[in-house]
C-alpha cells in the first residue's frame, strides 16, 4: 500500500448552460474572449457535450450542457444538469480538482465528493466522482475529484487565449468542514479562497487580454 501523501489541485471550472451556444456566448461576454471554434466533444455515457477554453497549463474552463442529439442516460446526469431549466442562465456551477489517488482521496475526505465513475471522451480516459443522484456536492463548492488515466492533459490541446485563473472565491455555510476535507485530500492552492457565507456561491477572477474579469 502506498504511503505517499495525497496531492490534489484545481483542474477545471464547470459552466452549466441550457445549450452550448448560450454557454459559449456567456463566457465570451464575461471574458471578452471567444470560445469559437468549439473544442470539445460528447460524453456518451451521460448524454452531455462540452466546449473548452484554456486557463493556462493543466487548467481549463468547461461549458457543459445536455446533448440534444444523445440518448437519455440510464442514470442521473452529472453536475445537477437534470434540474437545469431550458431558460436557465449560464453560470459557474462547480469546479473539479485533480488528485493523485482518487480512491484514497474519496476515502480520506469527511465530505463526500461522490462515487468514483469511469468516463471517456475520444482519446481521453479518466475517473471522476459523481453523486448517485447527480447533485452538486455542497451546492458546487465541494469539488468533484478527477484522476486522469490518459496523457497528455486535455488543456495541452487548447489554444492559449491569454486567460489565467487568478482566484476562485467560494462561500458556503459549512466552510470550516470543507477546509478540513480539503486538508485531508491534500488540496492547498493560493488561488482558492474559501469563506463562510449564508449561502453557497462561486466566483472566478480571470486575467484576460482585456484585464481582470469575473465569472459567477
Amino acid at each position: 500500500m502506498s504511503t505517499a501523501p495525497l496531492h490534489t489541485e484545481p483542474d477545471h471550472l464547470v459552466i452549466t448552460a441550457p445549450t452550448l451556444k448560450s454557454g459559449m456566448v456567456w463566457v465570451e461576454q464575461c471574458l471578452g474572449v471567444s470560445m469559437a471554434p468549439r473544442i470539445g466533444g460528447q460524453h456518451v455515457r451521460l448524454g452531455t457535450h462540452n466546449a473548452l477554453l484554456s486557463l493556462g497549463e493543466a487548467f481549463y474552463l468547461e461549458v457543459i450542457t445536455i446533448d440534444p442529439n444523445a440518448d437519455a442516460p440510464e442514470r442521473p446526469r452529472w453536475f445537477g444538469m437534470d434540474q437545469l431549466g431550458k431558460d436557465a442562465a449560464p453560470r459557474l456551477a462547480h469546479w473539479v480538482a485533480r488528485t493523485s489517488d482518487i480512491a484514497a482521496a474519496v476515502a480520506a475526505s469527511p465530505v463526500s465528493p461522490g462515487v468514483i465513475e469511469p468516463m471517456s471522451r475520444g482519446a481521453l480516459d479518466w475517473l471522476i466522482t459523481i453523486a448517485t443522484d447527480g447533485a452538486l456536492a455542497c451546492e458546487g463548492v465541494m469539488p468533484s475529484l478527477i484522476q486522469w488515466l490518459s496523457q497528455p492533459h486535455p488543456a495541452s490541446a487548447l489554444p492559449d487565449r491569454g486567460c489565467r485563473l487568478q482566484q476562485l472565491i467560494l462561500e458556503h455555510p459549512a466552510a470550516q468542514e470543507l477546509q478540513v476535507a480539503w486538508k485531508a485530500i491534500g488540496l492547498a492552492d493560493a488561488r482558492i479562497v474559501l469563506k463562510e457565507g449564508k449561502q453557497a456561491s462561486l466566483h472566478a477572477v480571470v486575467s484576460t487580454p482585456h484585464g481582470e474579469r469575473v465569472l459567477g
